[in-house]
């Protein structure tokens, strides 16, 4: 699309397209922390592309970061490793390949920088973008996670190792087999949206104290037993909910959960 452009957002700019459909610094706490985030990792090779329209504004984004600095539970030393991919606030964007064409300037970027290839999370439920870009761009599923995600990977070379999912994901949640927990990192901006307000619901309905956890660095996110990574809530030991959700959603889980 003529209108469409595909910017690189770096430190000095990042403020003036926002993130996510987020635009104002002193509006949104979640916006200005996604921005001192990305400056963070930003000198790591933290990458995000925008799609902007001259008319409809902030379309569409594309991030990604070298995979040991990937906010998700996954082994990915080596690879490209794709964060979030989407385009669309306004259905007349959507199915132009603006999509494919940020993923191919992003898998050009990994060739160029020599990595062994490009991997990313996608799962068939909810929040997440799903196989179907990928597939068509010659990535292959290589592992999956509870429970119904799945990693991918495109090679540029046959005999590297393949990316793979933490193996103590289903250990890490034994740490969290008592009470609520909420944990969040600030690489997903939503991971702020309604946290306080479950957290409310919590102790007034359910008479329960949460337990929120920010993790602070790739590190942590990656030692976390949620296949997302970026935000899970956990009750008893049980994962309830693998994105953020709305305090509606949450008091209908928990009514089944607490009979």
């Amino acid at each position: 699309m003529a209108d469409i452009e595909i910017i690189d957002l770096n430190p000095d700019n990042i403020a003036d397209y926002g993130v996510c459909g987020y635009k104002d610094v002193k509006k949104h706490v979640e916006l200005k922390r996604k921005i001192d985030w990305f400056k963070e990792y930003y000198p790591k090779g933290l990458r995000i592309k925008a799609a902007v329209s001259k008319k409809g504004g902030y379309q569409g984004m594309l991030e990604y970061i070298p995979g040991e600095y990937a906010h998700r539970p996954v082994e990915a030393d080596g690879y490209m490793f794709i964060h979030c991919i989407f385009v669309g606030f306004r259905k007349e964007f959507k199915g132009k390949g603006l999509a494919s064409s940020m993923l191919d300037e992003c898998i050009e970027e990994a060739k160029d920088k020599e990595m062994l290839g490009v991997a990313v999370v996608t799962r068939k439920g909810p929040f997440m973008v799903g196989n179907d870009i990928f597939l068509s761009k010659g990535f292959e599923i290589v592992d999956s996670a509870k429970p119904d995600f799945n990693l991918l990977v495109k090679k540029f070379n046959g005999e590297a190792r393949n990316p793979k999912f933490k193996e103590n994901m289903a250990e890490s949640l034994s740490d969290y087999s008592e009470g609520l927990t909420v944990l969040r990192s600030v690489q997903c901006p939503y991971t702020e949206k309604n946290v306080n307000a479950i957290i409310e619901s919590a102790e007034n309905n359910f008479k329960l104290k949460t337990n929120l956890i920010d993790l602070e660095n790739a590190r942590a996110v990656q030692n976390t037993p949620c296949a997302f990574g970026s935000f899970c809530i956990i009750y008893d030991g049980d994962i309830i909910s693998y994105h953020p959700i709305s305090k509606t959603r949450f008091e209908n889980i928990m009514k089944k959960k607490i009979k």
